[in-house]
């Protein structure tokens, strides 16, 4: 899982090149370099390191690994005990804190005494010592951002293992043009930054000191320390530790002391501190260990104001082989995941963007926790966030997560909540990749059903709209969806438990920050928004976008929406924003034929979800400004067509279709049907989650699913809703099929299914008797139409339309008759003036003429 790249080795880099400059002979090595070791690494990147010559000479060097140069900088005279070095950013003062030893009978034994020194090495002069005490003393050079002054001065901090921090102000001057030395070397101005700390971490990348105090209780400080020769206290959390948790004073970050035995064993706790330039802060620490049945370490995700702590049962087999180990965990960083590791017991990666579910992160246990080439032997150290030195060898290495290992995972059988994280970490981490990506795709391509937990489309899309989002803007973490997971009713038991370990989440107390509003800069401003963002949306129900709510607003808006004259309007214009950015995009790329058909549905799909996300985020971020907002609402729908049509433009290249798959002539391939099939997952997954589809997708899927499947069962996904008789689609079934017993069925079908309004425009493509009675009749309706607006006969009466038959003349005839005969005199309805006697008498002798008594 952990890829380790060694950028230091002191074997490959130093050793070899100091024999080369030596003409020394390999065999003879051992006498002229001993005991190499590394002291620390600069800001800079920078190896300090020392070893011992031949002469009993004790020479201190730093390695370039931009320029791959090693650089002599200072040879002690004797052999002496380096056990905290550092230079300054111009490479003229060396600062070196070195451990007394003295001789007794049972041999070399360290005694409580440190003597820090100040060298001058441009060129090698005077040498000023800083301190003489009773207690360890880490030395660091400050290297602020780069800052044009005339005024030559260095910043150094001296750490104290009795509780303190000190900070000399050395001022510095040049002589005879290329000499440095320091100004009045006797009164160093110094300032005391720090009292009474118990754990102290440097922070060399962004020149920071954390610390926790004694007197205030278990209170996490952060110093931060400027170019202009100043430094403020800007950060405090109160952590929740175990009672008494440091057993000795413990440096982190500070450099390596190879003759200083960390005795904290298991009874003690390590501490780290972890942040991220896009405003993300993470406090690692264990728990004394109890029983040696299971381990306990918390995160604090300070970003997310919330801490898990985790209760790990231990495999007691293992432990039973080596009844030595440590049983503290090692923490260190490599992206955005926080690594928690113990040698042959377990191998954690914590996702610290998505700590909801524990299905996001990774746990590892028995042989897949391992550390590449570090075995369980080995003594590894951490140097910054992502650095690990193996002690024995000499060696740095940068870790990092291995995409091949994560597509191991991706393909073999194992827990579907494992495979999630794999995608996510995949997609999220490494989907910049364009590689990485490709074999994502080709995975999904191969699955042939999805999972129970989790869709792999559904997750391929947010994920990587996710990754794409927030890097553009760091306030939508928050308010985008990043995983399909939350759009089910109920999580599956799989994706929220770790078999063997126990997750207790907690609420952190809101941390304080010194600098306030426009006062606070760069990572302190970010962190401050975050924060406030976590408690503005603690109060908030749903801040999180659900795209599946989009489903029934789409449903019910299209219908009701097309109504309001105005709002299509503003709906079209959405879409107009969307296609006309995509215009602009990888146009000579494109070999899907997408984006070339006039598709309403899809069209106002996309409208409408340009809108109702940016009313989402107008209310929740209104910070960011309404066009700023609608440029990121018409990127991220963008870029989801864009999703969609990358992953088609992958699987036809590895299928290696062309513009045959058009043509319906010819039989589908294995390939097209390979194709046919992922694109029903696509349009699943997609309609699942309530999103548009770019416009033309329909018509393609038509017309693989006419090749791919037989004509029943076309006609089957036509009447479940999975495949759309869009008019591009039916134009080219009329045109490109003959009219053989099979195609002309199926035309008969299909023209059945068809909405009156486009049978119309469609009927006259098809070269058939039924077509030429259809434009027939249409003939005759409109002459007959335009006959009954003089006349003022409608001849479309959908009252008695079903009385009518289909033969239009008859109709005609039928409906001129039916007028007359309404225009007639009815006999049987009462008229005026008529003369009552003369009916009486007529109504008399008809009575007499029935009852035969006429002639009497």
């Amino acid at each position: 899982m952990i890829q380790l790249n060694s950028t230091f080795d002191l074997q490959r880099d130093v050793i070899s090149g100091i024999l080369k400059k030596e003409e020394t002979v390999r065999a003879t090595a051992g006498k002229y370099v001993s005991d190499p070791r590394i002291l620390g690494v600069e800001r800079d990147g920078g190896v300090l390191y020392c070893w011992r010559g031949e002469t009993g000479t004790t020479r201190i060097g730093k390695y370039d690994p931009h320029s791959k140069h090693n650089k002599l900088l200072y040879t002690f005279d004797k052999q002496v005990c380096v056990s905290s070095c550092s230079l300054n950013k111009e490479e003229t003062l060396l600062a070196v804190s070195l451990t007394q030893k003295h001789r007794q009978e049972e041999g070399l034994k360290p005694v409580s005494k440190c003597l820090t020194l100040l060298i001058e090495i441009h060129p090698i002069n005077n040498t000023k010592v800083l301190k003489a005490v009773d207690c360890r003393v880490r030395v660091q050079f400050l290297y602020p951002h780069s800052v044009q002054s005339s005024v030559l001065e260095s910043h150094l901090l001296l750490i104290t293992e009795d509780g303190y921090v000190d900070q000399f102000h050395v001022m510095l001057a040049r002589h005879e043009g290329y000499r440095v030395v320091m100004l009045n070397p006797d009164r160093l101005a110094k300032d005391r930054v720090v009292e009474e700390f118990s754990w102290v971490q440097w922070d060399s990348h962004d020149q920071r000191l954390y610390y926790i105090t004694c007197k205030e209780r278990h209170m996490l400080k952060c110093v931060q320390f400027y170019s202009q020769r100043n430094c403020e206290t800007v950060f405090e959390l109160p952590l929740d530790l175990p009672s008494n948790p440091f057993i000795s004073v413990s440096f982190v970050h500070l450099g390596f002391d190879h003759y200083h035995e960390d005795g904290r064993g298991d009874k003690g706790i390590s501490l780290v501190v972890f942040t991220d330039k896009t405003g993300s802060m993470c406090v690692c620490y264990s728990h004394p260990v109890s029983g040696r049945k299971e381990v306990r370490y918390t995160i604090a995700f300070v970003h997310k104001g919330c801490s898990k702590t985790f209760n790990v049962a231990l495999d007691q087999e293992a432990l039973s082989r080596n009844t030595h180990t440590h049983l503290q965990p090692l923490f260190f960083c490599t992206g955005y995941y926080v690594v928690v590791f113990l040698a042959g017991h377990f191998l954690h990666l914590l996702n610290t963007r998505q700590q909801d579910l524990l299905c996001y992160s990774f746990f590892l246990s028995g042989s897949d926790a391992c550390l590449g080439i570090l075995g369980g032997a080995s003594v590894v150290g951490t140097q910054d966030a992502a650095f690990l030195l193996d002690l024995q060898m000499g060696r740095i290495y940068m870790a990092s997560i291995s995409p091949a290992h994560l597509l191991e995972l991706l393909r073999e059988e194992c827990p579907e909540a494992q495979r999630l994280a794999t995608l996510q970490c995949m997609l999220v981490l490494k989907g910049s990749d364009p590689d990485v990506e490709r074999q994502v795709i080709d995975w999904i391509s191969d699955s042939v059903l999805s999972f129970e937990a989790f869709d792999q489309i559904q997750e391929f899309i947010l994920a990587s709209l996710y990754r794409i989002t927030h890097q553009q803007s760091l306030s939508l973490d928050m308010v985008l969806p990043y995983s399909s997971v939350f759009e089910k009713k109920e999580l599956p038991v799989a994706l929220t438990m770790i078999p063997g370990v126990k997750c207790t989440p907690d609420l952190l107390p809101q941390p304080l920050f010194k600098r306030k509003g426009r006062n606070a800069q760069g990572f302190w401003a970010e962190l401050q928004s975050v924060c406030e963002r976590v408690k503005y949306f603690e109060t908030v129900q749903s801040p999180r976008f659900r795209t599946s709510h989009m489903q029934n607003t789409i449903q019910t808006g299209l219908s009701s929406e097309k109504r309001r004259v105005s709002h299509q309007q503003h709906l079209e214009e959405n879409t107009k924003k969307v296609l006309s950015m995509m215009d602009t995009w990888r146009l000579d790329r494109r070999i899907v034929p997408l984006f070339q058909e006039e598709d309403p549905q899809q069209k106002a799909l996309i409208g409408l979800m340009v809108d109702k996300l940016r009313e989402h985020l107008n209310r929740h971020l209104p910070q960011l400004g309404k066009k700023r907002i609608d440029a990121l609402v018409v990127n991220y729908v963008a870029k989801l067509l864009e999703q969609v049509h990358h992953m088609l433009e992958m699987l036809w290249h590895k299928y290696k279709l062309g513009p045959q798959v058009l043509c319906l002539k010819q039989k589908a391939s294995a390939e097209e049907w390979s194709v046919f099939h992922v694109m029903l997952r696509i349009l699943e997954a997609t309609k699942g989650l309530g999103l548009p589809l770019p416009p033309g997708y329909n018509s393609l899927l038509s017309v693989l699913g006419v090749k791919c499947v037989s004509h029943h069962s076309f006609l089957q996904f036509v009447d479940h809703g999975l495949l759309q008789l869009t008019e591009p689609f039916v134009s080219r079934i009329m045109k490109d099929l003959d009219n053989s017993n099979v195609n002309e069925a199926l035309k008969f079908s299909i023209l059945k299914r068809l909405p009156e309004a486009m049978l119309q425009r469609v009927c006259h493509l098809w070269d058939h008797p039924v077509s030429s009675a259809c434009i027939s009749r249409e003939y005759v309706r409109n002459r007959l139409q335009n006959r009954d607006k003089s006349t003022g006969l409608a001849l479309d009466d959908h009252e008695h339309s079903s009385l009518w038959p289909d033969f239009l003349p008859l109709s005609y005839l039928t409906k001129v008759l039916s007028s007359l005969e309404e225009k007639a005199l009815n006999p049987f309805e009462e008229q005026e003036n008529i003369d009552a006697r003369f009916v009486e008498e007529t109504a008399l002798k008809q009575t007499l003429i029935q009852l035969g008594l006429e002639d009497k």
